[in-house]
């Protein structure tokens, strides 16, 4: 070998011998040993963020767990004081707006003059005819006549909030805290409108302002016809019972109206179910000698009957006093029969003259009115169970349906022919017979009646008949003429109810649907 490829092969020996030195001088080093530490440390930090987001997705959707419990338990026993309203103030029109200036810094671009002079006759256009508030107002001014039409407009759409420029978003609240209270004080003191909305505006005769919503029990209908609907006392809970066997509960929103719960009682077609006024139970009977109870509470269903002490075979109708203490069943051969809400058990009964064929509760649950085959009407002390009063129902041959105001002022009577009369109940305790009116709208059977919660509005109606149902203005005393209306059928109307506010109506039909109708004069569910 020569000595060039010598010389060559050694340097390559020793460059090769400096690099290992080198490598295993780093290992030891400094450097190496800072490098492994924050390795570890950056382990550690990625598993502590692992922790952090496994926490925080279990914590989320626990509390999504809750938050849906919640809004189950809120629509069937909750806000039991906080009825549905249908808008916020902040929706609502300033209908006695003076000025016209919005908001503080937002004027309108042009003004027009000619409305301080100009006068419009709301009564001579039928369709304006809606904006009176009295009934024997005539002429407004141009300036209320924009703003009843804002004021109408807001009525009918009560959702639009999100598209007022003037809505002020909620900000949190600064440190000086005192400041920010003076300005709100300010903000209210510097406009004329009403800081509650009032319900004691009195409903107007001859057309009703309602608009039609989506079925209540559109998401699962009944396959055979619906015989009972009622709201809840939270007037967002509804339920519905029929011949198909099948008690329902809906929560009752206007759009979607979700199903809340169904159960199936198999050896009972429903005639009748009702809550307990207090809102913890559910009475069911049918043509059976027993009946049922639900729980709402513990969710629990129970067969009651037949009762010790009386041989009924058919317990289909019954009443549920005001105060949830007693409900009253009809009977064969004039017998009313009293059961304790709380123990379910006979605790007496009461004879009238021939069948009994309806029953309605007044003063609180101290009193009871029944009627029947005789065409008289009952009134009974249910403290000491004797008949306090007894008076033949004028032009009636025999009584079938019986309903009382909220307040018990007045009661009203449906017969076989289709005339209902209403009665004021203090002038019939004290002799006077003559009705207050007698309403001869429906020719067939009265079936179904009920008061709104302010007695402005009476609905009857009429098995036998399609579209078998009318509204009556309290006090005129004058029948709707819009309604039901040409576009909408009611079928065979079979039972019918108004939320706690008023602000819903229900009505059950043959089909097996139950329809859905807003007031728009009421604000609250």
């Amino acid at each position: 070998m020569s000595l060039i490829s010598q010389n060559a092969v050694q340097k390559r020996r020793l460059r090769k011998n400096e690099a290992d030195d080198g490598n295993d001088e780093d290992i030891g080093s400094p450097t190496s040993i800072d490098a492994e530490v924050g390795k570890e440390v950056k382990l550690k930090n990625h598993n502590k963020e692992r922790k952090k987001k496994r926490t925080k997705m279990l914590e989320s959707q626990q509390n999504k767990e809750e938050e849906e419990m919640r809004q189950l338990e809120s629509s069937l026993f909750g806000s039991l004081y906080a009825p549905l309203e249908f808008g916020t103030e902040e929706d609502m029109a300033h209908e006695d707006e003076e000025g016209v200036v919005g908001v503080k810094g937002r004027r309108p671009v042009w003004v027009d003059e000619e409305e301080e002079r100009t006068e419009v006759d709301i009564v001579k256009v039928s369709r304006l005819r809606k904006l009176r508030k009295e009934e024997d107002e005539h002429l407004i001014s141009g300036k209320e006549y924009e703003a009843r039409l804002r004021g109408q407009h807001a009525k009918l759409n009560p959702f639009t909030g999100w598209a007022d420029m003037d809505r002020k978003t909620s900000l949190p609240v600064a440190s000086d805290g005192e400041s920010d209270d003076e300005g709100c004080v300010d903000d209210i003191l510097q406009n004329n409108d009403e800081l509650v909305v009032k319900d004691t505006v009195k409903l107007l005769p001859g057309m009703l302002e309602f608009s039609r919503l989506v079925d209540a029990n559109i998401q699962d209908p009944s396959s055979g016809p619906i015989n009972s609907v009622q709201f809840h006392r939270n007037g967002q809970l509804m339920l519905a019972a029929g011949l198909d066997k099948h008690l329902r509960f809906f929560q009752i929103d206007g759009k979607r109206n979700p199903k809340i719960q169904s159960i199936f009682i198999g050896d009972c077609p429903v005639h009748k179910a009702s809550f307990l006024p207090d809102g913890s139970e559910v009475i069911l009977s049918g043509r059976r000698k027993f009946f049922y109870s639900f729980d709402l509470v513990n969710a629990a269903v129970s067969k009651i009957g037949p009762l010790t002490g009386c041989e009924e075979k058919s317990l289909e109708s019954f009443e549920i006093s005001p105060d949830s203490r007693t409900i009253a069943f009809v009977g064969n051969e004039g017998y009313i029969l009293l059961i304790s809400a709380k123990t379910k058990q006979l605790i007496g009964t009461l004879k009238m003259n021939g069948s009994v064929r309806s029953l309605a509760f007044a003063d609180g649950g101290n009193q009871l009115l029944s009627s029947g085959g005789d065409g008289h009407v009952y009134h009974w002390d249910l403290g000491t169970r004797k008949c306090i009063h007894k008076a033949f129902d004028d032009g009636s041959l025999a009584g079938i349906s019986l309903c009382t105001s909220q307040d018990s002022s007045l009661f009203a009577t449906g017969s076989t022919s289709g005339i209902v009369n209403v009665y004021k109940r203090d002038d019939f305790l004290g002799g006077k017979r003559k009705p207050l009116k007698t309403i001869e709208n429906l020719t067939t059977d009265i079936g179904e009646m009920k008061f709104n919660h302010d007695a402005q509005i009476l609905a009857i109606s009429s098995r036998k008949e399609r579209n078998g149902m009318r509204l009556v203005h309290i006090p005129s005393f004058s029948v709707f003429q819009n309604w039901p209306g040409p576009r909408f059928s009611l079928h065979y109307p079979r039972c019918l109810d108004f939320s706690p506010g008023s602000g819903f109506l229900s009505v059950g039909h043959a089909g097996g649907k139950v329809l859905l109708y807003k007031l728009h004069h009421y604000k609250n569910a």
